[in-house]
């Protein structure tokens, strides 16, 4: 058995990614009390690093971290007993003896904290913390949020879980797949404020891979539900491109004009093929992974089949309408038939209120303005891009372009 102390921090670093949900859901399972399974948790592993120094890393340190918190929890939970005689907490130390029933705690874990009663913002919250184990100042930090902030949003959330009485538990079959939506959801959300942070800085890569790792974890764990496959295969796709994304200046590469030797091959093989799985069963996630994936087979941007692509968005249109998809579904037409398609499908979209103030609308139509040789309308629909850029880098690279349009003219 290991016992160097490097090796021993390693092996615990390693457990506590891999296990903490799984020893913090089942002291919630077994008590129903969130805040003795938080403390319960961490007690087991920070006792762990003397106890593994000493005695060597188990051959199943997960086991070992779980019957950690769980005596520790007897222990605490006879403690109430003998001090205040509550008949409940009794109850909970019978219930603390039994190894409980059979499934995954991490995917019960899950589903309660995306329950649809709490508030977006606590589900991403407590998600990262009990799920993931993301300690309040990462989650902070990552979020551009102040501690306090978070840890406010995760104690309203246990509340909420305690006087709403919500279960800890998958939802039965009947109400699975609707609530599994909400689940991918705060997968989707937490991936992208690290992709395409919503304040507009640049990326967060550590924040990106946690969601990919969450996903990953219910498309194992729930292997008959096809949409959690479209969603891993989406979100890797998406962060295989992360080298090429930026310049040096940080400002955004489009997707046409990046480096297609940068993308991380591995997670586009990986992506494409759950992308293929997931298809058949049509839903959002699998559809817009389909559509990367066409994105990541073509080896220049030329030979993108566009053609594939408008039809996939049409399908995306006809399951989940919104201007978003519309909008790149014009790109997508205009890659395909021309500018001046791109024109014609942009102002058909008018100005939706969901895209009030972005700058991707003026974008698009610039780019449409440009390709049909209309510079000077072009420039100005840069430069309205401009105005409504996210960050600076950004902002300067639609001034860069409608300065070139300027000198053409």
């Amino acid at each position: 058995m290991t016992t160097g102390p490097s090796e021993v921090r390693a092996a615990l670093a390693e457990a506590y990614r891999g296990e903490w949900g799984v020893v913090f859901g089942t002291i919630v399972r077994l008590t129903g009390d969130w805040e003795l399974a938080e403390d319960c948790a961490q007690e087991a592993f920070a006792r762990a690093l003397p106890a593994w120094e000493r005695e060597g890393v188990p051959r199943k340190p997960g086991a070992w971290l779980v019957t950690a918190a769980r005596n520790r929890a007897l222990d605490v939970l006879r403690r109430r007993t003998t001090e205040h005689g509550k008949l409940a907490e009794a109850a909970a130390v019978e219930a603390a003896r039994e190894p409980g029933p059979p499934g995954d705690e991490r995917l019960r874990l899950v589903f309660t904290c995306c329950h649809p009663a709490l508030p977006v913002e606590g589900r991403v919250a407590l998600t990262l913390r009990a799920v993931g184990g993301l300690t309040t100042r990462e989650i902070a930090r990552a979020f551009l949020v102040g501690e306090d902030t978070v840890s406010q949003r995760i104690l309203r959330a246990k509340r909420k879980i305690a006087a709403a009485g919500i279960p800890y538990r998958v939802p039965p079959p009947g109400a699975r797949a609707e609530r599994l939506g909400g689940v991918l959801a705060v997968i989707y959300l937490v991936f992208t404020e690290g992709y395409a942070p919503s304040d507009g800085n640049t990326t967060r890569d550590a924040l990106a891979e946690e969601a990919i790792r969450l996903a990953r974890l219910v498309a194992a764990e729930a292997p008959g539900e096809p949409e959690a496959r479209g969603l891993l295969a989406l979100l890797l796709l998406q962060h295989s491109r992360r080298a090429a994304r930026l310049d040096e200046d940080g400002g955004l590469v489009t997707l046409e004009h990046q480096d297609r030797t940068l993308w991380d091959q591995a997670l586009v093989a990986e992506g494409v093929a759950l992308a293929g799985e997931a298809l058949p069963a049509g839903g959002a996630y699998a559809l817009q992974a389909a559509i990367a994936a066409q994105h990541a087979l073509a080896p220049v941007a030329a030979a993108t089949d566009w053609g594939r692509i408008v039809d996939l968005y049409d399908r995306l249109s006809a399951l989940s309408p919104n201007p978003v998809v519309a909008l790149n579904r014009a790109v997508a037409v205009g890659m395909r038939d021309g500018p001046q398609a791109q024109l014609d499908a942009v102002d058909a979209l008018g100005t939706p209120k969901e895209l009030a103030g972005n700058h991707a609308l003026p974008a698009v139509r610039a780019d449409a303005l440009r390709r049909l040789g209309r510079t000077r309308d072009a420039a100005r629909m840069y430069r309205a891009a401009e105005n409504a850029a996210p960050n600076t880098a950004i902002a300067r690279e639609y001034a860069c372009r409608a300065a070139e349009l300027d000198r053409e003219e």
